[in-house]
Formats: structure tokens, C-alpha cells, sequence
């Protein structure tokens, strides 16, 4: 068994690092796949002391889901087979009939087969296909201690409530350990970012760890590039608050809590560097000032409304983006979000924003109770959950007119203002993918070699009688014998004729199987 690394760290029970932890939970024969039980076993618990809803969660928690639309089982057995059709003839499908699979994932794609599908809507099959040993072989490098410690710290936050990741040392923790740590090993460049550990979660609930790596690295390197840079402190992200003299710290733990606090203030947590504290990542920057825009357009008044208050997008959107809603959604519409998201990229990201922006801040009436930025942001921290609600949020998103061209072009545009204001961007991260679609057209799977099949087989031996020639000769043969076909005439079967030479006698054996390799031969080239 792979082990993390060497030494205790302060998440670690006991003292002890996590790799000794999951030596000694995993089954001998180290299935992969054990990550994906319940730690109930851990605790001594079982099915009747702790109960658990479809999603993993532990019911009466707050990740617990209440009321849910359940989609019939005849109908969901439908999808299923539907989906499996699919991803089993996944090139043709993708390359012929991308709007059905598109809209498949607007339907929600079925449980049993998320997983399998996120990875290949995303190409991280393929990345996998294409480094093949890469996570085992960074799963056994020791790792960068300074982004060792502060993962440890954060396993616990992530999802305390799901059955993977309530003990402290289970299986949910040590995978997310592994998955997180690896991506340091694997972009050094970037290391760790907070709000990968959710990311990395949600996809443990649906995949094993090698299958979440590579999904967490096109989530990072294609459909969010430059989210996650190093330039982001690693315990919050400290933000300009609209009091003088304060500032925000968006925490990624549980509950979505904002410390407001005095900067610099004894007792706040704080990177190991501080000057990085007030150090912004321009990606997520210029993406709220894109979504910013687009409320104009989408609800003027919302828009009008924290124009006046002087909101700046980036107090209420970095958790949305970073953490792709997974930290704000009831989880039916985490999942129902991430299946469009992966699908279509990240205007799947900007619709949700807005739609939530536009049914929160987008009336009169809605803004007589936020008549202040303090009432405005309290307001955006709890939302209604009648907006959240997964029918009604999926039926916004589908039908709100935010396409690809238009996120691209106000990129454009507010990468100029950055730049005549700020300069040029320091981080200089790869062009940003919108869905499956650009990503496998960006990075085609490989097709495997075909071996050379020669389009004419010539067996040893006598040549083959073509059949037209040989069904003239049997014609002949049963007709009477005319005085034309003497003992020199063609067609009398004396040897050393022109005939014979050029087609000699077949065995009947023979012929039926060259005829069958020429008609193969001949499909192979239709």
C-alpha cells in the first residue's frame, strides 16, 4: 500500500500521518474501490445507530436532503439503458449527436452511472488512458510539507456530514488526502487551494481516487483554469470589506461562514505569507466582473441595486465559482448543476449566479428587507430555498439566453479594462474549455492502431476461378458435347490449354473461402 507520507501531521489521529491510518483500515488485497463504503465500521456503527439518506448523508444532518422529486423506476431504468448505449459508443455519440447527450444531462444522468459519465464528459478517462501509473507513481512521493500540513487541517471541513468523510482517518478523509496531495506533486507551480478539497470530495462520492485526480485536473486545467493558483491563502480568502478598516475572510468550511474581522487582527487565520492575504487570483476577479455584466442584462435591477450598494462581486461569488456551488446547493442540485457543468462548461456556472442573483435582488419587493450592504450580503448568504430548489433552478438555467460567445466576449472586454487599469495578467493560465464538446475535440482520444489487413489474400497454391468464369465452365460441362469442342477446343479440359494455365482447378472448399475473404476485403474498402 502507498503511503502519503512519513510523518504525524495535525489532522491525523492520534499524531499518526494519514498513509498509517489507511494501512491499517484498507482490505488486504488494497481494492480501490473501498473508498467508496460507509467508515461506519470505524465507529463501532451500524445501519440502525446511524442513518443515512440516498446521497451518503447522514439524516437529521444539514447536508440532509428533505422532500425530494424521486424520477420513476421505469423511467429511470429507460436512462439507464439509454446511457449505457452511450457510453459505450462514446466517440460516435460525441461526435454525431453531442445535442442528445446535452440534453441527457439537462434530465440529470443517472445515479448508478454518474461517476462513469463525469469522467467522460470531462476527458479524464482519456488523461487516465494517457497516464497510465502516473497517480500511483505521485501517490508514493512524500509531498511538500508546507501543503501537507494545511490539506490535513481541511479534511475534516470537507463534508462532515456524509458517511465518507465523518471519521476523522476513514476512507473519504485518506482518499482526499491522496487526491489532494497528489495534485501538488503533479503542478507543483500551483500546490494547494482551499476550495479544491470540496471539489475533490464531491468527486470521491461518485469515483476511486485515481479517477478523482484526473477529473480534478481537467476541472482545474479546463473548465477553470487559473482558479486555483498558489496566490490564494490557504486558509481563507481575505477579501476588501465595505467597512473601513475590515476585511471579509470567506471561509470554505462547513456552513459557509464569513468572519468579519479587523485586518491584520491578533488571532486570524492567515497564509504563511500575509502579503498574500490581500493578493486576489485574477481569474476569479475578472469572472465576476464578467458576471457582473451579464446581470445587467439579465436583471437590470438587481444589477442597479448593488451598483449602488458598492458590492464588489467578488464577496459573493468566490465560493460560488471556486467550489462550483457545491458548498450552496441543496445536493440534488449540486448533482444536477455538475452534470449540465461538465457537459457545458462553465456558462453552466455563470447561470446559476445569475439566476440566483436575479431571484434574490431582482424585484422591488425582494429589496425592501436589504435596504443596506449588510442586510444586501446577508441576504446572499441565505438564499430561499424555493430558488435553490431542484426543479425550479434547473428550469431557470435551461431557459436563461447565456451563451459561450457572449462569456467570451465580455472576457475580452474586461480583460482590457484590467489591463489599462492594472496592467498585464501575472498569472498566464491555458485558454478556458466550455464542455465536452471543445475538450474532446481539443484532446481526441487516441485510436488504437489497426493492424495491416492485405485487401486481397492470395492463398498458396493454384489461383482461385473467378465465379463468373467458373459457373460458365459448369454450364458448359452439363451441356451436350457440340462439335465445336474438339480434343484441342477450350473448355474440354486438356491440360496444357490457355485455360488451365491462367485458372487452374479449385477444390470447392477452397473457393467458398476466398470468395468470403474478397467480400471481406471488399467491406473492409465501402
Amino acid at each position: 500500500m502507498a503511503k502519503s507520507r512519513g510523518g504525524g501531521g495535525p489532522g491525523s489521529p492520534g499524531g499518526r500521518s494519514l498513509a498509517g491510518t489507511r494501512e491499517s483500515l484498507a482490505d488486504p488485497g488494497g481494492d480501490e474501490l473501498s473508498s467508496l463504503g460507509s467508515d461506519s465500521e470505524i465507529n463501532g456503527g451500524g445501519p440502525e445507530e446511524r442513518r443515512v439518506d440516498k446521497f451518503g448523508f447522514i439524516v437529521g444532518s444539514r447536508g440532509a436532503e428533505g422532500t425530494l422529486e424521486e424520477v420513476p423506476l421505469e423511467v429511470l431504468r429507460q436512462r439507464e439503458s439509454k446511457w449505457l448505449d452511450m457510453l459505450n459508443n462514446w466517440d460516435k455519440w460525441m461526435a454525431k449527436k453531442h445535442k442528445k447527450i446535452r440534453l441527457r444531462c439537462q434530465k440529470g444522468i443517472p445515479p448508478s452511472l454518474r461517476g462513469r459519465a463525469w469522467q467522460y464528459l470531462s476527458g479524464s478517462k482519456v488523461k487516465l488512458e494517457q497516464n497510465m501509473g502516473k497517480f500511483d507513481e505521485l501517490d508514493l512521493l512524500t509531498g511538500e510539507p508546507k501543503w501537507l500540513d494545511v490539506i490535513e487541517r481541511d479534511l475534516h471541513r470537507q463534508f462532515p456530514f456524509h458517511e465518507m468523510f465523518v471519521s476523522r482517518g476513514g476512507h473519504g478523509q485518506q482518499d482526499l488526502f491522496r487526491v489532494l496531495k497528489a495534485y501538488t506533486l503533479y503542478r507543483p507551480e500551483e500546490g494547494y487551494c482551499q476550495a479544491q478539497a470540496p471539489i475533490a470530495a464531491v468527486l470521491l462520492m461518485h469515483m476511486p481516487a485515481e479517477q478523482a485526480f484526473w477529473c480534478l485536473v481537467q476541472i482545474c486545467e479546463k473548465y477553470l483554469p487559473g482558479y486555483y493558483s498558489e496566490k490564494l491563502v490557504s486558509y481563507g480568502l481575505m477579501v476588501p470589506s465595505a467597512v473601513a478598516g475590515t476585511c471579509e475572510v470567506l471561509h470554505w468550511g462547513w456552513g459557509n461562514h464569513w468572519y468579519p474581522r479587523r485586518l491584520w487582527d491578533e488571532g486570524m487565520e492567515s497564509s504563511p505569507r500575509e502579503k498574500d492575504l490581500v493578493v486576489l487570483v485574477e481569474a476569479i476577479q475578472l469572472d465576476g466582473q464578467i458576471l457582473f455584466s451579464l446581470l445587467h442584462k439579465v436583471s437590470p435591477v438587481a444589477y442597479k441595486h448593488l451598483s449602488k450598494q458598492k458590492i464588489d462581486p467578488i464577496l459573493y461569488m468566490t465560493e460560488w465559482f471556486m467550489c462550483a456551488f457545491s458548498r450552496t446547493l441543496p445536493w440534488s442540485s449540486v448533482l444536477r448543476v455538475w452534470d449540465m457543468f461538465f457537459c457545458e462548461g462553465v456558462k453552466i456556472i455563470f447561470r446559476v449566479g445569475l439566476v440566483l442573483l436575479k431571484h434574490t435582488l431582482g424585484s422591488s419587493d425582494k429589496l425592501k428587507s436589504c435596504q443596506g450592504q449588510y442586510e444586501t450580503m446577508e441576504r446572499l448568504r441565505a438564499l430561499s430555498p424555493k430558488i435553490m430548489q431542484e426543479a425550479f433552478l434547473v428550469q431557470e438555467v435551461i431557459e436563461l439566453p447565456v451563451t459561450e460567445r457572449q462569456i467570451e466576449r465580455e472576457h475580452l472586454i474586461q480583460l482590457k479594462k484590467w489591463r489599462e487599469t492594472h496592467g498585464e495578467l501575472q498569472c498566464k493560465s491555458p485558454p478556458r474549455l466550455h464542455g465536452a464538446k471543445a475538450i474532446s475535440e481539443a484532446e481526441p482520444a487516441p485510436r488504437k492502431a489497426l493492424e495491416p489487413i492485405p485487401s486481397i489474400i492470395v492463398p498458396p497454391g493454384p489461383a482461385p476461378v473467378p465465379k463468373a468464369r467458373k459457373s460458365k465452365e459448369k454450364s458448359r460441362e452439363k451441356s451436350p458435347a457440340s462439335p465445336a469442342n474438339g480434343p484441342g477446343a477450350e473448355g474440354n479440359g486438356a491440360p496444357g490449354t490457355t485455360r488451365d494455365l491462367l485458372h487452374p482447378q479449385v477444390s470447392p472448399h477452397h473457393q467458398s473461402k476466398e470468395s468470403l475473404s474478397s467480400r471481406e476485403s471488399e467491406d473492409t474498402y465501402l
